[in-house]
């Protein structure tokens, strides 16, 4: 019996016993994620060199150069944001095989634990088949007997850890699961990011190019282009704020059949996603001709845009392959703007419910709706009280 009791306990002690192998390869994977960490992060101390390149640029004078330089700094930096993201997603994947193998080694222990407590069940059941004076008589001295009566002791103990330890490693085994879920989306948004990156570097090529081609390398043309389109922009906002203020007196004369507007909690018109230019941002790639009067959200050509609160279309001007956008009034002077829409869903006057889908962004260069001053898909969103631009992530949640 003492020899069962010693061989019992020497195999609950191999089956706790850690994986060699899930140790030796979870180190390697450390190793390898710290790796990519640290090649992540000089590729992003690159390209902040290029970012304050740009910052200098941008506050020098307007100029066909000057703006050249611009883009091949930004077109520079966005190479490497291609690259880091790249890195980034190399890095997720090796953080996901980390986790999995973590799962995989609770699961493990989970069995082991499952095994040494259906041995252990299987002791104490042939004990109790024993009753006590049965052990004492079978015991040639009262040591034996004590000893035995203290063996069984010990395998109840032994129930109640094992049993604890199956619940710990339980708990553990969720947990991993639930951080390889979100490790999954986390994969998943990167690689959305990555494409958009790389169209928005496809986007500041063309617009190079495009300049170029428009200004065909004279100073004096781009001087021309550059009034245009400073006058066209000043043009659309001066408009909207004419139109607001006599949306807002026919909105006191509407009839009672109408809605009258009452909520203005604004949600995101797009899914929310990385702000590739901020309201007056001191990097804004256009800050030569005017501030930033607004939030470009990264987004998707083609990505539904959905009235952030209920309200009226003040205007939807589809400009073809010019400019277009829409702007809609909200209740306590509040309205908000969309600018590079590639389609309206939309007309003038229209009521639309909160999250009704307006129309679709764009701002791929040369396509419907994107204008002249754009590099890549995104959504130009203005927030505006009483008339006056506001910053949009004040009043977003």
């Amino acid at each position: 019996m003492k020899h069962r009791g010693k061989i019992f306990l020497l195999a609950i002690c191999i089956l706790m016993m850690p994986s060699l192998i899930f140790a030796q390869t979870l180190d390697e994977l450390n190793t390898e994620i710290k790796n990519k960490q640290e090649e992540i992060t000089q590729i992003k101390k690159e390209a902040a060199i290029y970012q304050k390149n740009i910052r200098v640029k941008q506050e020098e004078a307007a100029s066909l150069k000057n703006q050249l330089s611009i883009l091949e700094n930004k077109i520079a930096k966005t190479n490497l944001d291609v690259k880091s993201t790249k890195k980034e997603i190399e890095q997720g994947q090796l953080e996901t095989r980390n986790i999995e193998l973590q799962i995989l080694s609770k699961q493990d222990a989970i069995d082991n634990q499952k095994l040494a407590l259906t041995n252990i069940l299987q002791e104490i059941r042939q004990n109790d088949q024993e009753n006590t004076l049965k052990i004492f008589l079978m015991n040639d001295s009262l040591s034996d007997f004590f000893n035995e009566t203290e063996y069984t002791k010990d395998l109840q103990q032994g129930l109640q850890e094992t049993l604890g330890n199956l619940k710990s490693e339980k708990k553990l085994l969720l947990a991993k699961k639930n951080e390889l879920e979100n490790k999954q989306k986390e994969l998943l948004a990167l690689n959305d990011q990555l494409e958009l990156e790389k169209i928005e570097l496809i986007g500041q090529t063309d617009y190079k190019e495009n300049l170029l081609v428009s200004t065909k390398n004279s100073e004096q043309k781009f001087t021309e282009l550059f009034w245009q389109a400073k006058e066209e922009q000043e043009s659309i906002s001066s408009s909207i704020t004419v139109l607001e203020k006599q949306a807002r007196q026919k909105l006191d004369q509407l009839k009672t059949e109408q809605p009258k507007l009452t909520d203005s909690q604004l949600s995101w018109p797009v899914p929310k996603n990385k702000i590739t230019a901020y309201f007056h941002d001191p990097d804004y790639p256009f800050r030569y001709l005017f501030e930033h009067p607004a939030i470009d959200i990264r987004a998707k050509q083609g990505t539904p845009i959905a009235a952030p609160a209920e309200g009226y279309v003040l205007t939807a001007k589809d400009a073809g392959m010019g400019y277009s956008y829409i702007a809609l009034i909200h209740a306590n002077g509040i309205s908000t703007v969309y600018g590079h829409v590639s389609k309206i869903f939309v007309r003038e006057d229209e009521y639309v419910a909160k999250g009704e889908i307006i129309g679709l962004s764009g701002a791929m260069p040369g396509t419907p709706g994107a204008g002249r001053l754009t590099t890549g898909p995104h959504l130009h969103f203005e927030v505006r009280v009483n008339g006056i631009p506001v910053n949009p992530l004040d009043y977003l949640p």
